[in-house]
């Protein structure tokens, strides 16, 4: 008998690594230029604080994007992610280099992004998740997909997703509470 694939949260449960793509996830994918041809950003503080939440129960973080940006730098290390991947052309050969570094499987790694260029990566981990504005050809090949757009809240929410798939919601609620 053929045995039924992981759930969504079943493959959340066992993550030790999340990564992001930048545009279209932790922001709402428009890019904005100055005069002088400086890109802007916006990001959510919800998804920033969606990171730490992560990282404070020992789940790692890390980016891997396709743009350069002093701004995604700025902010990845407000956030401490350490693991920062930039101007990557090929998002599998940085993923392969990130858990290489890390020492941690394919398997117990999540991916969430929203284009064709996070496809490849995105097949490699155990859990790929997406924004709701995600492409439709990146939305059916996911395991998991946000209610919420990218720079909308779509970070935290698959963030609170993992934290309740390994059973730790409850209690960083409850810190927060201050009980």
């Amino acid at each position: 008998m053929a045995q039924k694939p992981p759930t969504a949260a079943e493959r959340a449960n066992r993550l030790k690594l999340m990564v992001f793509d930048v545009d279209g996830v932790f922001t709402d994918g428009s890019l904005y230029f100055t005069g002088d041809g400086d890109a802007m950003k916006s990001f959510n503080s919800l998804d920033g604080h969606g990171v730490k939440m992560l990282q404070s129960v020992g789940v790692q973080t890390a980016i891997i994007t396709g743009r350069q940006s002093g701004i995604v730098a700025a902010r990845a290390r407000e956030l401490g992610i350490t693991h920062l991947y930039q101007g990557v052309a090929d998002k599998t050969v940085a993923l392969a280099e990130l858990l290489a570094a890390t020492g941690i499987a394919a398997d117990e790694c999540g991916y969430m992004g929203d284009d064709w260029p996070d496809l490849a990566v995105m097949r490699r981990c155990g859990f790929a998740a997406a924004p709701a504005n995600a492409h439709p050809e990146v939305i059916q090949r996911v395991h998991w997909v946000a209610e919420a757009r990218g720079g909308h809240g779509a970070v935290r929410e698959v963030c609170d997703a993992i934290l309740r798939a390994q059973h730790r919601y409850d209690e960083l609620l409850a810190a927060a509470l201050g009980g």
